[in-house]
């Protein structure tokens, strides 16, 4: 019996994060609801991998573009192409 009673309160609290705006769903509905609901949550990613950007290239750094202009003389627009 112990078993049923632990059953109904995960039961209850799950009633309880979730919400029926509208209609009457029958419990397999739910069930079904909670499944995909579940498996969606366990495949989402952590919010701390999810922070940390990926590593840019020095050529794709938005950074780069913030130097000074090229200066006038021979060549200078070759070496306006070249990483700092």
């Amino acid at each position: 019996m112990s078993d049923h009673t632990a059953s109904d309160q995960g039961v209850r609290e799950l009633l309880t994060a979730l919400r029926i705006e509208r209609g009457h769903p029958e419990p397999e509905e739910l069930a079904a609801l909670t499944v995909v609901l579940t498996t969606r949550l366990a495949q989402a990613p952590e919010p701390e991998a999810a922070a940390v950007p990926a590593p840019r290239s020095r050529w794709a750094d938005p950074r780069r573009s913030l130097g000074l202009p090229p200066a006038p003389g021979r060549g200078s627009w070759r070496a306006s192409a070249l990483p700092r």
